[in-house]
């Protein structure tokens, strides 16, 4: 069962998994994504598989690489950023940098059995507002779009040990280094650039994200940068020389070095293990996917 809905320019969908969803893929890439699925399903994401024991939530930012296996059983709910924009109303949900645009990790939330029930519940709900045709029906898709994200933030939080004032606080440091990274990282490669916005200095920067992750600074920038040409490199049939200049060096041969550097394989190798298996997007929806206005809104 499938359920679309559009208002005006907004737009928001709800899948049974593992029906495939109305449209195609390549569509689907410009989306927003939020997967619940069932223990016993095999996930990939941004080249990470998972094969799950527990059932989980899975957050999926447009152009981001996710293959599902063909006995993932579940939802997928998938919107446009018209429908609800969590870096916008990054204060009613506070998902910005953990749940989406995480660049410590995938943003993965594995849920016990009372905490599934309760997600199944809303889903249900979700799927019942669909046949709804009245006027409050769009509110009522986004008041429950962000209580699935809200509930999902806590579980998060919950299972990091995000608790207490004192954690808070770095945890929000590290949130927002996450969202400056995220929204900077094509123009911005180095961390005295990070510092700089952060207010601290380099030494500072590399001190507090090295005592609570297993990379530095240095590396997570990095991490984000090669993410990035990976998903274009398996989405788009941007040239190698062009991707390079979208993530902002102007020498190819040192994204290429570079590249190769940090996944032991050529970017061109690369795409052809990957092109096979995912839909091509077009280079206007590439660009979206770097969202350089989201960029100055964070960065103010």
């Amino acid at each position: 069962m499938s359920s679309f809905k559009e208002f005006a320019f907004k737009k928001i969908g709800l899948v049974d998994l593992p029906a495939a969803p109305p449209g195609t893929a390549t569509e689907l890439n410009a989306f927003v994504k939020i997967l619940y699925i069932k223990a016993g399903g095999r996930v990939t994401i941004d080249f990470r598989e998972y094969i799950l024991v527990q059932d989980a939530l899975f957050f999926i930012s447009p152009g981001q690489f996710n293959e599902l296996g063909d006995q993932a059983e579940g939802k997928m709910l998938y919107y446009n950023r018209d429908f609800y924009c969590i870096e916008i109303h990054d204060k009613e949900v506070a998902c910005d940098g953990i749940l989406f645009h995480n660049v410590y990790d995938i943003p993965v939330v594995y849920l016990d059995e009372v905490q599934s029930a309760r997600m199944s519940s809303i889903f249900e709900e979700l799927g019942e507002e669909f046949l709804h045709q009245d006027s409050t029906m769009e509110e009522m898709l986004r008041i429950l779009l962000k209580k699935v994200i809200i509930i999902g933030t806590r579980i998060w939080k919950q299972k990091n040990m995000i608790i207490g004032d004192e954690i808070g606080h770095e945890a929000e440091f590290f949130r927002r280094f996450s969202q400056l990274v995220e929204w900077n990282y094509y123009k911005h490669h180095t961390v005295a650039e990070y510092a700089e916005l952060l207010k601290i200095t380099p030494k500072a920067l590399n001190k507090r994200i090295g005592k609570a992750h297993r990379s530095g600074p240095n590396e997570i920038i990095k991490e984000r940068i090669i993410l990035e040409a990976k998903r274009l490199l398996a989405h788009t049939s941007m040239s190698v020389k062009e991707i390079g200049y979208k993530l902002g060096y102007d020498d190819p041969s040192y994204f290429i070095r570079l590249f190769t550097s940090q996944v032991s394989t050529s970017p061109q190798s690369f795409r052809t293990k990957y092109r096979a298996q995912q839909p091509v997007m077009t280079d206007r929806m590439a660009s979206d996917s770097l969202s350089p206005s989201l960029s100055q809104h964070i960065e103010q």
